[in-house]
Parts: C-alpha cells; structure tokens; sequence
C-alpha cells in the first residue's frame, strides 16, 4: 500500500537522480539503468493529469531541483503557498496512485 512517506522518499530519489542526471546517464553505459528511472515513469505518468499548478511544483521542485524557497521567488507567492501546494501535489500522488493499485488488483 503507498503511503506518503513513501512518495515523499520517490520524490526525493526523484529529485536527487535530475540533480546528478548527467551522472546517471553516463554510468547507463557502465552499470545500467537505475530502478530510479521506473519511478521517475510512474510519476511522471501520473503528473500528466494534474492541475496546471501541481504540474508546475513537481516540474520545478523535483525535476528542475528548486528549492520552495527559490521557486516561491520566481512564482511571486509566498514560501507558505509553495508549501501547501506541495501538500497537495502529495496527496494527489496518494490519490492516484492508490487507485492505480486497486485496479491492479482488481484485475
């Protein structure tokens, strides 16, 4: 079952392998593909379908490694906001992808 200690930890991979993407993409030819890739999929997948908003707060704080700090800068809103925005990203992620393990189940 996914919790959100656990899409806060995906997250966080998630952030740390576009932080040393460059890394990761020359060793594929050396050691292979990360399991982190497969997350980086299912979330992905998942964001599509996201208001415009949360979209933007997953792209800037864990694809372009922003800060809250730096992105509630750019956005013009306050740290506070980005905060709950990113709450609510988290508990989008938790709805969505619990219900794509219930029809995995189901099936």
């Amino acid at each position: 079952m996914i919790t959100i200690s656990t899409i806060k930890k995906d997250l966080k991979d998630i952030r740390y392998y576009f932080s040393r993407k460059e890394l990761f993409e020359k060793a594929l030819l050396d050691v292979g593909a990360n399991e982190v890739l497969e997350k980086i999929k299912i979330y992905n997948d998942v964001v599509r379908s996201a208001s415009p908003k949360l979209y933007d707060i997953y792209v800037s704080l864990y694809l372009s490694n922003l800060t809250q700090e730096n992105l509630s800068e750019i956005l013009g809103y306050t740290s506070e906001h980005i905060s709950r925005l990113n709450s609510q990203l988290l508990n989008f992620f938790l709805k969505k992808l619990t219900e794509k393990e219930v029809k995995a189940n189901d099936k």
